[in-house]
Order: C-alpha cells, then sequence, then structure tokens
C-alpha cells in the first residue's frame, strides 16, 4: 500500500523522524527506511534502540508515531498517478486485484476507504492477517490463498528492498514501483516504473512471457538491508 497505491513515504520518515527527536534518538528516518520500508512500524523500532525495549512500549512509540503521520498526511492522501484506471483496466482484462500490507487494519481504511479503492480489491491482506510480516513472505502467500490463485501466477508491485525479497520467497514475480528507491536499488524485478501511467495490463502480460520463473531471493542482500543501520 506505502509507496505504491500511495506516495507517502516522505510523510512516513518525518512522522518517524519526529518521534526520533521526542525520543532523543538521532537516527536518520530516511536512510532507515530505505532499508527497512514495509516492514511493521514495531519491528522497525526495534532496530534503533542499543538495548532491548518492551513490545508494550514499543507499540505505543508506533502509536505515537501513526498519530504523527496521520497529522502530517491528512490534507495530501491521493493515489500515486495513473493507479485507478490501471486498476479498472487490470478488472477488465480479467486479472484478480490483491491487497497485501503491513499496516494495521484501521490505516488501511484511512488510506483506501478514504481514496474510495476498497472497490477494486479482491483480497486485503494486513498486519492483524498474518504472524509474520515482510520480509516473511506470509503477507503475499495469504492474499494468494484469498485470491485462489498459485504463487507463480502473481505479480507484486513493490517500493521497498525488503518488499521485493518477501515476494521471492513466495515465488512470485515482482515489478518494482521507484517511488521512493532507484532501479538500481532492486534485485531483479519484471519492470521498473515511476508510477502507473507507465503500465498497462497488456505491457504486464508480455513481462510476465518474458521472465516465466520467479527470481530466487537473495539472502545477503535482505540480510544486508536488514541489518545495516
Amino acid at each position: 500500500m506505502d509507496g505504491v497505491l500511495i506516495d507517502n513515504t516522505p510523510y512516513q520518515a518525518r512522522a518517524f523522524q519526529l518521534l526520533f527527536r521526542d525520543l532523543g534518538l538521532t537516527t536518520n528516518a530516511r536512510r532507515l527506511l530505505a532499508r527497512l520500508n514495509g516492514m511493521p512500524a514495531t519491528n522497525i523500532l526495534k532496530t534503533v534502540f542499543r538495548n532491548p525495549v518492551p513490545e508494550k512500549q514499543l507499540k505505543e512509540y508506533a502509536s505515537q508515531r501513526e498519530f504523527l503521520y496521520r497529522t502530517l498526511y491528512w490534507t495530501k492522501r491521493r493515489e500515486m498517478p495513473g493507479l485507478r484506471p490501471f486498476l479498472e483496466a487490470a478488472r477488465q482484462a480479467g486479472f484478480k486485484i490483491g491487497l497485501g500490507t503491513g499496516s494495521a487494519p484501521e490505516t488501511i481504511g484511512y488510506i483506501i476507504d478514504h481514496l474510495d479503492l476498497r472497490r477494486y480489491f479482491d483480497a486485503v491482506v494486513g498486519k492483524a492477517d498474518v504472524e509474520r510480516g515482510k520480509p516473511h513472505a506470509d503477507t503475499f502467500t495469504a492474499v494468494a490463498a484469498k485470491l485462489r490463485v498459485p504463487p507463480e501466477q502473481c505479480v507484486v508491485f513493490e517500493d521497498a528492498v525488503l518488499g521485493e525479497q518477501a515476494a521471492y520467497k513466495a515465488g512470485m514475480r515482482v515489478v518494482a514501483v521507484a517511488s521512493s528507491l532507484k532501479a538500481k536499488d532492486f534485485q531483479a524485478p519484471m519492470a521498473v516504473i515511476k508510477d502507473f501511467t507507465e503500465l498497462t495490463p497488456e505491457r504486464l502480460l508480455e513481462l510476465l512471457q518474458s521472465q516465466p520463473t520467479a527470481p530466487k531471493p537473495d539472502k545477503q542482500r535482505a540480510q544486508r538491508n536488514y541489518m545495516k543501520l
């Protein structure tokens, strides 16, 4: 959802930065999200403290960050350019469409219901629906199960390195959305787009034929991006 349906990563980073300032931390939120974006906020927060922090406290910090993000983004909510026409064309072409995100139900609704996008999705899977979020494959495999589509027939749109790795772990191919990262930051997507004005369902079918199987996940890349802070 974040960075794919909407271009909100700068607001997410700003919310994290304000939280870090309040906590007396000097972590650079933009660089942090470039490596860990797509993970649940509590998991991201675990990486910025030198000593272990109780889960209850992490959840409180995550709630504070969510409040800051919503305040900053309240009047800025808008879909990625070309998204709605692409979704409409994809449905007309017979594609099943699912949303897999690390966000909680209320955060999902904050975006897709406000923008009236829920009607385009045959399945929605969020943080509350899986035990393990990205970089694990659970979110994407749960979406595929709800859609009743084999993983090898699924394409994941991802803006994050760890999300791309999660897709490959699920046996799915990827179209990278370079809303906050550069094309070189991704491992092996079928294509890299800036937004959905650059893609059609017909072009997507051509890409699927050009890359018949999903790449193997690059464990070293995923580990490097996860650990290097």
